[in-house]
């Protein structure tokens, strides 16, 4: 499975990216922009995406893109989830940060599962 991290926060970018890989996922070169994710989504099986990006607060418009456009499944990961409002539906989870890598890998794991199920109703109807 590949894993979009987007997150504008160079270190948090890099944990995330370490946890993934640990985690045994490929992960895709951290992005910071939306307009970067949208550029690389048809590349990613799941996305973390932080709310407050490198270009304001596309957090959850990109989110709901990833999920409807691409099939992705997507793991918000913010440090202010009120923020959210109503960009949670469809979202596989919400992380808190700070996080650890046990919720980032059970969120992942989660992900995963749903994106394969999805996955085999699409062949089933075709």
């Amino acid at each position: 499975m590949n894993v979009m991290i987007v997150e504008d926060e160079y270190y948090i970018a890099m944990d995330l990216q370490s946890i993934v890989e640990q985690a045994g996922y490929c992960s895709l070169e951290p992005l910071a922009t939306m307009e970067q994710a949208l550029a690389y989504a048809n590349k990613a099986d799941i996305a973390l995406v932080d709310l407050r990006l490198a270009d304001g607060m596309t957090g959850p418009a990109l989110g709901r893109k990833l999920m409807d456009r691409f099939g992705v499944e997507v793991i918000y990961v913010t440090a202010i989830p009120e923020d959210l409002g109503t960009g949670l539906e469809g979202a596989c989870e919400v992380i808190t940060k700070p996080f650890t890598a046990e919720q980032i890998s059970k969120a992942l794991a989660k992900a995963a599962r749903l994106h394969r199920e999805r996955q085999d109703r699409i062949r089933v109807i075709q």
